[in-house]
């Protein structure tokens, strides 16, 4: 019997889990879900055979490596300043890892210790980062290796939004679909990419600013902002000399020019304790944001001041979410952006039978013969309601496979690894295809 330990019972676990319970009996596996909140991994576990609900407080050295040391297979869907503690713990009780996580660099620092002792430690292996890679992958590969060319362009896109509902009057059309706190902060910093030879940069205060538009055949038009640091990938893809690299998020039209309202405020900086939050309403947020004047009302001064129409749509999408009432914020401390993510959950937090939806996009341009070839690759995912969404399948699924595929010895990789080489994504992205997550790729021939 093969024992596996699940870190983590939170939002993203759950298609993970089920996915594990599904191929347990045929695996011969007993699986352990341990969340420091009891009820959360037995609402998952429920009454699975093979499984078991577990509490673990994560700090304690003791306690977390006890329960590591009776496993073969640990699974961490902690929070990522976790990883590298679990890593530790795995390297010295020699136990194969698996993240869905960025690689730090602590993680990255394991690997030639990882590799001696032959174990695997997969990171990276989720939907952004993880599908993100192996579907991008897939496309380099065969331009480079099957056509032996070189890749001119590559831009990659990804967004969990909300499904499309006629019947929702929410202006934004996006909802917390994830981390509410990695939303309120998305973007900060300064964004890195090239284009057509050049190193950009944009500053976060300019982000939102700088969007484009994306068409994806039968499901209309996105727009997408630039991603933090798009550079790292020139490494991670082999990608020296390329003349445009830029990753990107997808929102729906209209959510960037709105939400760069919250950036021009100084309403989503997290560096500072605001004052007084335990009496104040979601209004005063707002107004503590403007300059003094007894006579112009909040929305007055708003608009004047970033050049808003009164009545225009970015002023309409502020009311929906309820910034200028007088409800009491709700918090007792907190810096700005953890004040407008309070007030932000109350009209985002989805209800249980509202549907989300990863889009995720690629363009791969290349020359052959003297012409510019253009592939346009492209997955949209449908969840089925709050709990069964689309993100945590896109999540969790990749993960899941990955650790089937290992434990029946068709993984031959050790050391510290994201899923980039051929032994990864070739059959994890063929099974997420037989479950429903394709990607739909079109080639054009682009004019001169």
């Amino acid at each position: 019997m093969e024992k596996i330990l699940i870190l983590g019972a939170g939002r993203s676990s759950n298609s993970l889990i089920n996915y594990l319970f599904d191929h347990a009996e045929e695996r011969d596996w007993q699986i352990t879900v341990a969340d420091y909140a009891l009820q959360y991994a037995e609402q998952i576990v429920k009454d699975a055979k093979r499984g078991q609900a577990v509490a673990i407080d994560i700090t304690n050295d003791q306690e977390r490596q006890q329960l590591i040391s009776e496993h073969q297979i640990i699974v961490s869907m902690l929070p990522a300043k976790f990883h590298p503690i679990v890593a530790a713990d795995c390297l010295k009780l020699e136990k194969h890892l698996f993240t869905a996580s960025y690689v730090s660099p602590d993680m990255k620092a394991l690997n030639d210790r990882a590799k001696e002792k032959g174990l695997l430690f997969l990171n990276e292996c989720g939907l952004d980062p993880g599908i993100d890679h192996m579907s991008a992958m897939k496309v380099i590969d065969h331009i480079r290796e099957d056509k032996g060319l070189e890749i001119r362009a590559f831009e990659s896109f990804t967004g969990g939004l909300l499904a499309p509902d006629p019947d929702d009057d929410n202006p934004w059309q996006y909802g917390f679909t994830w981390n509410p706190r990695n939303v309120v902060l998305a973007g900060q910093g300064t964004v890195k990419f090239i284009q057509e030879g050049k190193y950009k940069y944009i500053p976060y205060h300019k982000l939102f600013k700088r969007t484009e538009m994306i068409h994806i055949p039968g499901h209309g038009y996105f727009e997408g902002y630039a991603n933090r640091d798009s550079l790292m990938y020139l490494d991670v893809y082999n990608l020296r000399g390329i003349k445009t690299l830029y990753r990107g998020t997808l929102r729906r039209p209209g959510y960037s020019k709105a939400w760069d309202i919250f950036v021009q405020l100084g309403a989503t900086d997290d560096t500072y304790q605001m004052e007084s939050v335990e009496g104040m309403t979601h209004r005063e947020f707002i107004n503590s944001f403007l300059s003094y004047n007894p006579k112009d009302s909040v929305e007055l001064k708003l608009a004047h001041y970033l050049g808003l129409e009164l009545e225009g749509p970015e002023m309409h999408k502020l009311q929906w979410l309820g910034l200028f009432d007088d409800e009491p914020v709700g918090l007792m401390k907190g810096t700005p952006a953890q004040v407008l993510e309070h007030i932000l959950k109350k009209k985002w937090t989805i209800s249980p039978e509202k549907k989300d939806q990863i889009v995720m996009w690629h363009l791969f341009d290349y020359v052959e013969d003297g012409v510019t070839k253009r592939i346009r690759s492209a997955m949209v995912a449908t969840g089925e309601n709050a709990k069964e969404t689309a993100m945590s399948k896109t999540v969790g699924l990749p993960l899941g496979i990955a650790i089937r595929l290992f434990s029946e010895g068709k993984i031959e990789a050790r050391g510290v690894h994201v899923p980039i080489t051929p032994e990864f994504y070739k059959p994890i992205l063929e099974e997420l295809d037989q479950l429903g997550f394709q990607f739909i790729e079109e080639e054009v021939v682009l004019e001169d």
